[in-house]
């Protein structure tokens, strides 16, 4: 089904979706909200989307990557699949599985773009609806995006960082989501890699863990 088809089917005003993202975007701060050094909860989140259901994962490991507590929530899908609002579509499970945690995590790393998208990233969107810091990682940069050696610009204006992680792999295109800086976000990520995995190990864990979960659930 075409975009335009899916927006009529669903009742979506786009307009309307695009002022709010806007409006919400003006809350992001790049500022550290705490010595990211020190960071003893990091969590990652995962979405698995079958059919008409989605399965959002959250774990949350030590500096070693010890994996301290992990959670899931399945729901139902009740927003389309569109390009630029995909937090319309995960975040509600996303932040589910999150508030089931016993203790609220540091850090929190997200598949998906922070201030890297035009608007508003589900990074940043996810931040702001549970006052976490979040660290976008993404695998392509939206278009309209530009790339001056490692850095990512929109409308001439850093919004990221490009990080090889990997010999002969993609690149990661690192933005933060919110509370947290540019360059405090890369080099976190960067230092979070664990060879030969391309992402930052919480998100790997995050993976697996999404797969095991949708396999039990025998989706």
């Amino acid at each position: 089904m075409q975009e335009s088809e899916l927006i009529a089917k669903y009742n979506i005003s786009i307009e309307s979706l695009k002022a709010e993202q806007l409006k919400l975007s003006k809350e992001i701060t790049l500022k550290d909200s705490q010595d990211f050094s020190n960071v003893e909860r990091i969590a990652a989140v995962e979405n698995i989307i079958v059919m008409n259901q989605i399965i959002s994962v959250v774990i949350v490991c030590d500096k070693e990557f010890n994996i301290i507590e992990q959670q899931y929530f399945l729901d139902k899908l009740r927003f389309p699949y569109l390009n630029e609002f995909r937090s319309y579509r995960e975040l509600p499970t996303m932040v589910e599985a999150v508030n089931k945690l016993n203790e609220s995590p540091d850090l929190v790393l997200i598949r998906g773009e922070g201030i890297m998208h035009p608007r508003l990233g589900i990074a940043s969107h996810f931040s702001l609806s549970t006052g976490l810091p979040t660290i976008g990682i993404s695998d392509s940069i939206f278009e309209g995006s530009e790339v001056s050696k490692e850095d990512i610009l929109r409308d001439k204006k850093k919004v990221g960082r490009i990080l090889q992680s990997k010999e002969k792999s993609n690149p990661l295109y690192i933005s933060p989501g919110n509370k947290i800086s540019i360059e405090s976000s890369y080099n976190l990520v960067k230092n979070m890699i664990k060879l030969p995995h391309k992402l930052p190990e919480p998100l790997h864990l995050a993976h697996k863990y999404a797969r095991e979960v949708r396999d039990e659930l025998k989706l």
